[in-house]
């Protein structure tokens, strides 16, 4: 069994106020899940608006990340509160928090965005971290969010970070998929590998214009923020497993084992282990345009302000025996980097690594 999509999903301006009604037929009695002291005033309006249309609605927060101790005191208050939905409202982990939530507790959950640092509104998949953010596994889930509320409004608040954030994590898609899926004989997964292309490319040439542009009628915002928050879901909904993750995210997974003095967002993260892939593509697959990819993605990066190399995520890779923790967490036995058409060692993401922080490359 495969879960594509949303089976609802609100999209633009008010997409909010266009989603009440509906909302309003599918459940009574919803928790509204959040975190960030920044969106309060966003989830405030959805609790008035949802306490207008008569429904019994309480709320509560993320102490930590996606994790066990989060989910388990959240269980508690929905259970003992009788609600019936969760409607997770923030970003990436508040979204794969709600919807681990509900499916625990076979209630349908409402995914609302208020960034654009993430496709994690759309996908049936949570990934469950330590409460000190450390990866520890993705839990696959039976099914998409019942209804996705996309709206633009909400996301124009966000800080301009979190969207460079979310092209990075969106480029990922083309760089990972295209790699790990592209012998694969189904045409759905060949499909979803072309729409990363696309993606992609809609990335590379509108990202810019976006991160410094924000506003509704700049249609490069616009399409960059549904880039990244929708087509990139449809991405793994369509191609499944392969089309989601490779060496980026394994690399994501290891680097989050190290506490780094300052937070980093997901795609922040991922950017730099994308270009960690591409030397390993360089290196062990004799990909000879992996060079040119990474000039073309630095470029784009630094006019992002995106970390480019693990230090500048406050990681020491030489000290602490670090670069031997990241390279064994990434080429753990069940790690998305051996999804690569080539074999991977933990010698081999050693030497990237070390050789890619020595160079400390930047093209501007």
């Amino acid at each position: 069994m495969q879960s594509i999509s949303p089976e609802i999903i609100f999209r633009g301006n008010n997409a909010w106020e266009k989603a009440i009604p509906q909302i309003s037929k599918l459940i009574k009695s919803p928790l509204i899940l959040g975190r960030s002291i920044h969106t309060n005033n966003l989830r405030n309006k959805i609790q008035r608006d949802l306490k207008n249309q008569n429904l019994n609605v309480n709320s509560a927060n993320l102490h930590f990340d996606c994790c066990h101790e989060d989910i388990s005191r959240l269980k508690s208050i929905i259970l003992e509160n009788n609600h019936d939905s969760v409607i997770a409202a923030g970003g990436g982990k508040v979204l794969d928090s709600g919807k681990y939530l509900a499916e625990c507790l076979n209630i349908p959950c409402i995914t609302v965005p208020l960034s654009a640092s993430t496709c994690a509104g759309w996908t049936a998949l949570s990934n469950i971290y330590t409460k000190n953010g450390q990866f520890i596994k993705d839990v696959p889930l039976r099914s998409c969010p019942k209804v996705l509320v996309y709206d633009h409004k909400f996301i124009q608040t966000a800080p301009s970070r979190t969207l460079a954030s979310g092209i990075a994590d969106a480029l990922a898609k083309w760089y990972e998929s295209s790699i790990t899926s592209s012998k694969i004989d189904d045409g759905l997964v060949q499909q979803a590998i072309q729409i990363s292309r696309v993606l992609r490319d809609q990335l590379l040439i509108d990202g810019e214009k976006a991160f410094k542009h924000n506003f509704e009628n700049n249609p490069s915002w616009r399409n960059t923020i549904e880039a990244c928050g929708l087509t990139a879901g449809l991405v793994g909904g369509i191609g499944g497993e392969k089309c989601r993750t490779a060496a980026a995210h394994a690399i994501h997974n290891a680097i989050t084992q190290i506490i780094p003095p300052n937070k980093f967002f997901h795609g922040e993260i991922v950017g730099v282990g994308l270009l960690l892939q591409l030397r390993l593509e360089e290196m062990k697959n004799n990909n000879k345009l992996a060079d040119q990819s990474i000039k073309q993605l630095l470029k784009l990066m630094n006019r992002l302000n995106l970390p480019t190399t693990i230090a500048q995520l406050g990681i020491n890779v030489f000290e602490n025996q670090n670069l031997d923790k990241i390279a064994e967490f990434a080429c753990r036995d069940q790690s998305e980097i051996h999804f690569l058409p080539f074999k991977i060692s933990k010698q081999d993401v050693v030497e990237v690594i070390a050789n890619f922080e020595q160079q400390k490359i930047t093209i501007k």
